[in-house]
């Protein structure tokens, strides 16, 4: 009797287990290469609507911009993507970029994210990969 019911358990453990859907990748959680290009696209819209820092962006190439955020955010949520932009340091060395101004930049990323509907746990998971950047952006 013990063994039956020992049986049974495992069965419906099992069983409860195989009908799990497997958690979705945070690439996926982000809506893979097309959900990532209209997060860029709500982000640049953001920054550029943004009195705080939209003048920072006036002699940017909004289009090298755009296409070089895609493939830095799909690498960090882990997509098959390349970055293909020059590093953080390097990017911003000249730009003076301030701690209010970085964190203008997070703010209206948060509001992208937010309004693309991207679950908050996965927002979360791309900031804290994103945050090393801080030291590499920021104007000491």
């Amino acid at each position: 009797m013990h063994h039956l019911l020992t049986c049974l358990l495992l069965t419906a453990l099992l069983a409860g287990c195989a009908g799990q859907a497997p958690r979705p990748t945070l690439y996926q959680e982000f809506g893979e290469r097309p959900g990532i290009e209209a997060l860029v696209e709500e982000l640049l819209v953001r920054v550029l609507e943004d009195p705080r820092i939209n003048a920072g962006f006036a002699e940017v190439d909004l289009v090298n911009l755009n296409d070089r955020l895609v493939e830095q955010i799909c690498v960090e949520v882990g997509g098959p993507c390349t970055y293909t932009g020059r590093t953080m340091a390097e990017s911003h060395a000249s730009l003076a970029v301030t701690e209010a101004d970085f964190n203008a930049l997070v703010e209206d990323l948060v509001d992208a994210m937010e309004a693309r509907g991207i679950p908050r746990r996965a927002q979360n998971r791309l900031l804290r990969r994103l945050a090393p950047m801080h030291r590499d952006i920021v104007s000491p």
